[in-house]
């Protein structure tokens, strides 16, 4: 079988989806590498390597994706990719199928079978195909560091002849795997750093990596069951925005991670809030591209508002390609190691795994989430 690896062409999108290392350990285990020229050369990847590894370059991309039986992306794959693609083919990659439900229905109507690795349970078993938690294991990082280039104090305390400096405030929201990522790195550096979470289940991971738990009370279950916040009660989110305003305008920095699948991401920080923030502080946006949980961040810009530099970075990860590239394509490589024996690719729905993230299978829409999401649109 062939799997291809497309370049991705989604604007400012510098990650690969299959790393030499990963195309030498799928080669060995039956596969036939093809890789698009170039795809890898943003992470640091060149073709020489992709070539020493066993996989073919092909310097052509309609060539490429007709010839695939499994093609490998990064990104959510455009009309013009998924036309490309021939009849049979499975198609892996970043979906975000609740948000964008069409997707699945073009690859039903052009008989492509499509695996959404947003869609991965959460689970013991299916810990290393789980490619949403190690891109957010990035993007946790480079929150921190992004927001520390753009803060004009330093992180730690620090006491020296000239006197003492305090240490930089930090305020994460959200302590899913970006946040705890992010609380770490703040620590790491110095900073006194506060959390808040809608599930008080996080208090005890936000306090063992050395932060401070910012509680709201409250009775509601937060948490679905596949291990998502699910979306929270007007009247907690009323209660949320009152405890956090002091935390959030005595803050250096505030990040915020919040995300609900399928949902608009919820405000939690206000224009009233940044209003009443110092002069100088930052707000990092992780959440810009499902709707944003600062009311007055802007996707793919950073600006400055009422004395506050705000971050609407959507795709952190690919600020640090290397590294995040080499997750994900471990992930890819979990998840066919899962589903492929011998070289040959085997899709049983009866698998806890499979049933999560299979979206489309021979020309059809199988998953029943995104069926009722299409039904309620009227597609």
């Amino acid at each position: 079988m062939i799997i291809a690896v497309p370049k991705e062409i989604h604007p400012g999108e510098n990650r690969v989806a299959c790393t030499p290392d990963v195309a030498s350990k799928l080669i060995k285990i039956g596969y036939e590498i093809h890789i698009e020229k170039n795809a890898g050369l943003n992470a640091g990847f060149r073709d020489e390597q992709y070539e020493k590894a066993g996989a073919k370059v092909i310097d052509n991309a309609e060539q490429l994706l007709q010839s695939a039986d499994i093609v490998l992306k990064v990104q959510k794959p455009e009309l013009g990719e998924i036309k490309k693609i021939k009849k049979g083919a499975l198609l892996i990659s970043f979906v975000y199928v609740l948000h964008y439900p069409n997707i699945a229905k073009i690859c039903a109507e052009n008989g492509i079978d499509l695996i959404a690795m947003d869609m991965i349970p959460r689970t013991t078993l299916a810990q290393k195909m789980d490619a949403l938690s190690s891109q957010a294991n990035i993007a946790g990082y480079k929150s921190v560091i992004l927001a520390a280039n753009h803060l004009g104090k330093i992180f730690p305390l620090l006491m020296t002849a000239a006197g003492t400096i305090s240490p930089a405030k930090v305020v994460i929201m959200g302590a899913g795997v970006a946040g705890l990522q992010a609380l770490g790195t703040a620590k790491r550096l110095g900073a006194v750093v506060e959390v808040s979470d809608i599930r008080p289940s996080a208090k005890e991971e936000v306090q063992s990596l050395g932060g401070k738990f910012i509680e709201v009370e409250t009775s509601e279950n937060m948490q679905d069951e596949r291990g998502y916040a699910k979306e929270a009660s007007e009247e907690f989110l009323r209660k949320q925005k009152e405890l956090i305003f002091k935390h959030v305008t005595e803050a250096d920095i505030v990040i915020t991670t919040a995300l609900v699948p399928g949902k608009k991401a919820p405000v939690l920080v206000t224009e009233e809030m940044v209003k009443n923030m110092r002069p100088g502080s930052v707000v990092l946006d992780m959440a810009v591209e499902f709707g944003g949980n600062c009311e007055i961040s802007e996707y793919g810009k950073t600006v400055k508002k009422y004395d506050v530099t705000i971050i609407g970075e959507p795709n952190l990860p690919s600020l640090v390609p290397t590294h995040a590239s080499e997750m994900y394509s471990k992930n890819l490589l979990a998840l066919i190691q899962h589903i492929g024996k011998n070289g040959q690719i085997e899709l049983k729905l009866e698998d806890e795994i499979i049933k999560g993230c299979l979206i489309t299978k021979n020309g059809e829409i199988i998953n029943e989430r995104i069926k009722e999401l299409l039904k309620e649109k009227g597609d």
